[in-house]
């Protein structure tokens, strides 16, 4: 199987390709620079893996939750190449992405949404695909959902920043991975997966998720969330 995948939901740009049981990796730290950076990068996983978008089965995108942007680039791109090349879209949530990353079974994803919030999921793995325990959802200190049980392992921005989400899930969480940020490899593995199950979807269908549909506090809020 030939899979171009793209994951571009943070301040990393990531692209891979898997061919066969082989992944070729292209990433960069790229803040607001998704759009210039990303098409090159693709570009450049082709070329070290010796193929064109015609010859893959299909493309996966990292679908969000995060940057507003970042998720319609990445969406964008790939229904593009989709629709050249005739074939499926696998999208493939973002926090799933962290929850595959971590090589653990059961676990919380979370990512910093700013504005006091932070983008959450659990996950627990059922063979070699993922059961959801709490849907990916925009939460708070205050919105939080129980995490059931323990022995849960933490992973993503959201609990880099967040003392309040830290908290929350002293009792729940035995393990944390710190500083990682969802990446194109994880993308195309489940993409894979799925894919190989029935999973794709018309290029047409795709589509970014968004979880809120506001990306900053008005100055008023800023203020009242200093007194």
């Amino acid at each position: 199987m030939n899979l171009l995948a793209v994951e571009t939901a943070t301040e990393l740009c990531s692209v891979a390709l898997l061919r066969g049981g082989e992944l070729f990796v292209e990433e960069a730290l790229a803040e607001n620079r998704h759009s210039e950076l990303l098409v090159p990068m693709i570009r450049k996983v082709l070329e070290r893996a010796h193929l064109t978008p015609l010859q893959m089965d299909a493309f996966g995108f990292g679908q969000g939750p995060g940057s507003f942007t970042g998720i319609r680039i990445a969406c964008g791109i790939v229904q593009g190449l989709a629709f050249a090349a005739k074939r499926p879209v696998v999208p493939v949530p973002s926090l799933l992405t962290l929850a595959e990353q971590s090589n653990e079974a059961h676990v919380v994803a979370a990512l910093d949404a700013r504005m006091g919030e932070a983008y959450l999921a659990a996950y627990a793995r059922n063979g070699d695909d993922w059961d959801e325990v709490i849907a990916p959802r925009l939460a708070d200190a205050a919105s939080l959902p129980r995490l059931p049980g323990r022995r849960w392992a933490a992973i993503g921005s959201g609990f880099d920043r967040h003392e309040w989400l830290r908290a929350a899930y002293r009792d729940s969480v035995e393990m944390r991975f710190g500083s990682d940020l969802p990446r194109a490899g994880a993308v195309a593995r489940i993409a894979a997966r799925r894919l190989a199950r029935g999973g794709g979807i018309a290029a047409a269908e795709a589509a970014p998720l968004y979880l809120r549909d506001k990306v900053a506090l008005t100055t008023e809020e800023r203020q009242r969330g200093k007194r």
